[in-house]
């Protein structure tokens, strides 16, 4: 890619210089300026056809799309004066995958800078435009606390925030209730977000603390159709909390080779926790078949969990369904074969080809396109539902960001790779707005998620205790899980007598 292909564009507006009077406050303006020509700021000019270029600045297009700039260029291009505001679906990209190059309260400022240093305005009709600027300024973070309100757990970031209210104020009094209002929402969403992580980690403890109960999820719930609809609010709630910079953050977390690190900033977990709740349902699909002696008690409870595999994929809630394949394809289900041997199987290998992983999860791929037709032309909430299988989806979010990382050899961003995270990130979040459609059962939603299940070592003791070992590897395995077992509780018996 060179500069001689690419038409170059200089900035639209935001000049990086000004000139004297007072603006909408102190303290974060530049020194001198460059030059300007044609209204556009030149610190190097380069004239092509007549027309001024900023070479050091320039933003790079292609067929009229952004495709590339340096960071201080695409950081001036997100910034409002009185008669410009930026794109949506830039200021979205941007916001997304900037986070890689600049943390978000450097950000902040960084645009606080900007706005104060090209509003010192003079002249007649100075006051005017500071007005006619100060709604966009608004706008600009009203779209920012709503698409990335986490942004704002950061006490940093909330400094700027109160800069800008009190100068704000200042200027237009009837600007003061919209960013009172857009705090207030704000709050409301971060509240929120503690109170459901605060649900989590009392989830966590109750299922660490409890003893391995003998209810049977068939017992408690008989109907798989309706398992599959619980689960399917488990899934929906726990991806509506995924911030969408969650995606940046975890991959940056992972880069020490990027600019930015996020050690210093409030730890959001919501994707993490995402990813957990999938391995704990495989292992509770598991449990649930290997706590039972009889062999007609597995098979039922087999056979039930591929139909709420079904259902799962009827509505559409891949990452569940994908989960109990996982549970029913661990080590110690996949060997009971007496218990296979009197299932009805023919349901699950028609489940297991659609999530096949061969050719990139090409089958897959394939359903969740057609899901996401049938979501977009629908009326009926069920039909708008679609869960993806998140790991794949975090998988190919990698992949992204991995370009989105990586700067181009002439310094610049790679902005056509923001294009495509954002394109992917947007998706996503047309997936989790959706409310789920079905009645919520507070006692099975409780039960899935707070149930004790066994350890990987534990589910492969209890599966030998179902089916006895029938190999060499097998009783290995076996005899020494049961030596494991017998030093633990000879190490809990000793422990008792001190």
């Amino acid at each position: 890619m060179t500069a001689d292909f690419f038409p170059l564009q200089s900035l639209p507006q935001t000049p990086a210089g000004g000139v004297g009077g007072k603006g909408l406050g102190s303290g974060c303006g530049a020194g001198t300026g460059p030059g300007m020509v044609n209204g556009a700021a030149v610190d190097h000019q380069d004239i092509r056809d007549g027309v001024a270029i900023n070479t050091e600045h320039a933003l790079v297009y292609r067929d009229g799309n952004l495709v590339s700039g340096s960071l201080e260029a695409l950081v001036q291009h997100m910034v409002p004066t009185e008669d410009y505001y930026p794109d949506r679906a830039y200021l979205f990209a941007f916001l997304l995958s900037a986070r890689l190059f600049i943390k978000p309260h450097e950000l902040l400022g960084e645009v606080c800078a900007l706005c104060e240093h090209q509003q010192n305005l003079n002249g007649e009709g100075g006051k005017e435009r500071l007005q006619r600027f100060v709604p966009r300024l608004v706008q600009l973070l009203a779209e920012w606390t709503e698409t990335f309100p986490y942004d704002f757990r950061d006490e940093r970031v909330m400094g700027h925030v109160r800069s800008i209210t009190q100068k704000v104020a200042a200027v237009d009094a009837a600007a003061r209730q919209e960013v009172s209002a857009l705090l207030q929402n704000l709050l409301l969403r971060l509240t929120a977000l503690e109170r459901y992580e605060e649900g989590l980690s009392r989830l966590a403890t109750e299922a660490a603390t409890e003893q391995l109960t003998q209810v049977d999820v068939t017992e408690l719930c008989p109907s798989a159709t309706v398992l599959a609809q619980q689960l399917t609010h488990v899934e929906l709630e726990r991806l509506s909390y995924i911030g969408p910079e969650e995606f940046v953050q975890a991959f940056a977390k992972e880069s020490p080779h990027l600019e930015t690190s996020f050690k210093d900033m409030k730890k959001t977990r919501n994707l993490e926790s995402y990813v957990q709740w999938f391995n704990r349902l495989s292992y509770f699909v598991a449990t649930e078949v290997c706590k039972h002696a009889k062999k007609k008690q597995r098979v039922r409870v087999v056979e039930y969990w591929i139909e709420t595999a079904r259902e799962c994929f009827n509505i559409g809630n891949f990452n569940s369904l994908m989960a109990i394949i996982a549970g029913l394809n661990m080590s110690p289900i996949s060997r009971l074969k007496k218990t296979w041997s009197k299932v009805q199987s023919a349901k699950f290998s028609i489940l297991e080809h659609q999530m096949d992983p061969s050719s990139n999860f090409s089958s897959y791929r394939s359903t969740l396109k057609a899901a996401m037709w049938r979501s977009v032309g629908a009326t009926d909430e069920r039909q708008r539902i679609v869960v993806p299988f998140f790991s794949l989806l975090v998988k190919d979010l990698y992949f992204l960001n991995e370009g989105c990382s990586n700067k181009l050899p002439n310094g610049h961003i790679n902005f056509e790779k923001f294009w495509q995270l954002a394109k992917q990130v947007t998706e996503f979040i047309a997936w989790k707005q959706v409310a789920c459609p079905f009645e919520k059962n507070s006692r099975v939603i409780a039960f899935l998620q707070a149930s004790p299940v066994l350890t990987e070592n534990a589910l492969a003791l209890a599966s030998f205790e179902c089916e006895p070992p029938d190999n060499n590897p097998e009783k290995e395995r076996y005899k020494a899980l049961k030596s494991d077992l017998n030093a633990q509780q000879n190490n809990i018996h000793e422990y008792i007598k001190i």
